[in-house]
């Protein structure tokens, strides 16, 4: 597992308050029962904290899993 997928997780565990949560690549909101419209904004907002990013709403809008969004994060790092 990658440092920033690892992190990652960690945002997530954080977030939706189960340590237990393993987050994959192929992880969406289907996968996670309390991924809603407000937990998705509580995300971005903590990942954008966690790793010292800003998106713009478009590039959240486009999103469709956790893969995206872990590419997403390492472009902005760059």
């Amino acid at each position: 597992m990658s440092e920033t997928l690892a992190r990652l997780n960690e945002v997530f565990q954080d977030v939706f308050e189960d340590e237990e949560l393993s987050v994959q690549a192929e992880t969406s909101a289907k996968d996670i029962d309390d991924w809603d419209s407000l937990m998705h904004v509580n995300l971005i907002l903590a990942v954008e904290s966690a790793f010292d990013v800003r998106f713009t709403s478009t590039e959240v809008a486009g999103l469709k899993d956790a893969g995206e969004l872990l590419a997403l994060i390492e472009k902005k790092q760059a």
